[in-house]
């Protein structure tokens, strides 16, 4: 028996991890943690009985408290919540899917209590990666990435030594605005950004994929995950979605993992790395697709993509100036309080503004994220 824990158990990635729970018997839900949707929540716990459940606000654990009142299940909330999950004394691997820079101290309380890390969080590693990797070599503790593409490289480095590695071609299927120039963008609608071509995903993360600061997120995330610098990692826009990414060897040869969109598959492999399980899902019949196509990113029209570069070559606090503002101005794009091109001007003046920490902690992290959105509170 494996035991899991699951931060963000009611979000897209959360759903679908245990669904994959649904579908192997050897799996067993210890822990979940979610937002405010106590009402999924409700339900999750009633049906993979975990011992602990967490949400953020009291009042929302009250109100389950209450729901549940017939079950022998603890719960619990806030940021003390959220480490009692991760640290419940059975579970082997826990699942980041929570969104934010809230994941960042769950994951870290985590790895101290020897927890092997089902990756699935990116600001973790944007913002904390010199905390986190080092600390995870240390505990002996295994970062498995879940996103389909860092997944992607992880399962095309297997059997290879990191200096066999040239360079990472991270895919990206280029949202729902591929193709479109600067001027087309301005009028964009909340309804348009959020419907991706190929990936059904949480709301934020749907419009990171539309401005491209997404594709930046994974840039720096796969830095820090496979130790490689900038200059090796290329993005290539791949609109199919088919080839999720690839590792090219010093020999030539490329090495790519191929097929459908699932997030299901890296989510499953994370949990039972190294083998691999019948999913169930639909096969990649490559007679259907037909034609794969790739062109190069156009940084000049989804300015996000190269802000992200500007922020990873900085340094520092910057990637968390990055972070931080990107969240904020995705938000108030969502609440329609701010036009679709203004999510990377808020970015770029949020970057401008601030005086790098060369190495920060884990509280001059958590304060330069504070002052990133004080900064642009004041002025949108």
């Amino acid at each position: 028996m494996k035991y899991i824990s699951i931060l963000g158990s009611t979000g897209s990635i959360g759903t679908q991890t245990l669904d994959i729970v649904e579908h192997n018997r050897d799996l067993c839900v210890r822990a979940l943690a979610a937002g405010r949707n106590v009402t999924l929540l409700e339900k999750q716990i009633r049906q993979f009985h975990p011992v602990i459940a967490a949400v953020w606000d009291e009042k929302d654990a009250a109100d389950l408290r209450n729901r549940v009142a017939d079950l022998s299940v603890k719960i619990v909330s806030g940021m003390s919540g959220l480490i009692d999950v991760v640290t419940e004394e059975k579970t082997q691997t826990v699942v980041t899917a929570i969104v934010g820079m809230i994941g960042i101290r769950p994951t870290i309380e985590a790895i101290k209590a020897g927890k092997n890390i089902a990756l699935a969080n990116k600001e973790t590693l944007v913002t904390a990666g010199h905390l986190i990797m080092p600390m995870a070599k240390a505990m002996n503790v295994k970062i498995l990435p879940v996103d389909s593409e860092h997944s992607a490289i992880f399962q095309s480095l297997q059997g290879f030594a990191p200096s066999q590695v040239k360079r990472i071609l991270l895919t990206a299927s280029g949202g729902p605005f591929r193709g479109w120039t600067k001027d087309e963008l301005k009028n964009i609608r909340v309804e348009d950004a959020l419907k991706h071509p190929n990936w059904v995903m949480g709301r934020k993360i749907t419009i990171d994929s539309a401005t491209m600061v997404n594709k930046g997120l994974e840039v720096m995330e796969a830095c820090w995950l496979f130790d490689v610098s900038l200059d090796q990692i290329q993005v290539v826009v791949h609109p199919q979605s088919i080839i999720h990414s690839a590792v090219e060897y010093v020999d030539g040869g490329v090495i790519a993992q191929l097929g459908t969109p699932d997030m299901r598959l890296p989510i499953q492999y994370a949990l039972f790395y190294p083998d691999r399980r019948d999913l169930g899902s639909k096969p990649l019949d490559l007679f259907e697709v037909g034609t794969m196509t790739f062109e190069r990113p156009r940084p000049d029209v989804f300015e996000g993509l190269d802000l992200a570069y500007k922020a990873a070559m900085a340094g520092g606090s910057v990637p968390t100036v990055f972070n931080a503002a990107n969240e904020r101005a995705v938000a108030k794009f969502l609440d329609k309080k701010i036009g679709f091109l203004e999510i990377p001007e808020i970015i770029r003046k949020a970057m401008e503004a601030h005086t790098k920490i060369d190495d920060p902690d884990l509280d001059q992290i958590l304060m330069t994220e504070q002052q990133t959105y004080d900064f642009i509170e004041s002025r949108w």
